[in-house]
């Protein structure tokens, strides 16, 4: 018997799965079952999986399948006793993290769209915001990007591929926009290259011999690597997102 919050939260992955062909993100289910954090996520999607009515492929980004649907498809009325703290009023809910005006205090180092002119960026491919993957070299195509977004320096883009970086407003099938070069700030979200053959987009930290790759999602771990199996290939300056 599943409780109502399972319920609910096994329809609405079955429903986005039949629209869209992939899982929803971890904030969209969130959003959608109106808790106040992605613990109560985990702990739903962990029991449905104990269940036998989620899967999970593993090593990929958005996997989740629905292995089967309760017979009686008339929702429980009971409660989930282990998220009622999750349903307090008292905190604000989800708003969706769609970034408008001023990207700086989201991200460090953004900047807002404006009506200027447009330049040509290389597009180079996608590239892993979820697990790291090969970096896609292609400078035969080209995007054009409003010129406000860009400053001093060489640029190019990447489109986004995963949800690691959903927290930092970074969505999958989003385009980032990179300024090359080889140095970065801690804190800082750039385009790592990882033993010169993968490369990820991930908030640097570094202490000592090490750097951390941080993801900007709580369903990820950080990778700690040593300091010279990680080459800054550019920061993160603006990104755009279509509809």
């Amino acid at each position: 018997m599943l409780t109502r919050k399972q319920y609910e939260l096994l329809v609405y992955i079955d429903s986005y799965l039949k629209r869209k062909g992939y899982s929803p993100s971890f904030e969209e289910m969130k959003e959608a079952l109106e808790l106040k954090s992605k613990s109560g996520i985990h702990r739903l999607i962990s029991a449905l999986e104990e269940r036998n009515y989620l899967g999970r492929r593993h090593h990929r980004a958005r996997a989740l399948e629905v292995l089967r649907l309760p017979d009686n498809m008339t929702p429980p009325l009971e409660a989930d006793p282990d998220l009622e703290d999750e349903d307090d009023t008292g905190e604000p809910r989800f708003t969706p993290n769609v970034i408008k005006g001023d990207f700086t205090g989201r991200i460090q180092g953004v900047r807002a769209a404006s009506d200027a002119a447009a330049v040509k960026l290389p597009l180079y491919g996608r590239i892993a915001a979820g697990l790291p993957i090969e970096a896609l070299h292609d400078n035969t195509n080209m995007i054009d990007v409003p010129a406000a977004l860009l400053g001093s320096g060489e640029h190019y883009a990447l489109e986004v591929a995963g949800d690691s970086m959903i927290d930092a407003g970074i969505l999958d099938g989003d385009t980032v926009l990179i300024r090359k070069g080889d140095v970065a700030d801690n804190g800082q979200i750039v385009v790592a290259l990882v033993d010169d053959v993968e490369v990820t987009l991930k908030r640097l930290r570094r202490r000592g011999n090490s750097t951390a790759l941080e993801p900007c999602n709580p369903a990820y771990k950080p990778q700690i690597l040593p300091a010279d199996k990680v080459k800054v290939q550019g920061r993160l300056v603006g990104l755009l997102r279509r509809y």
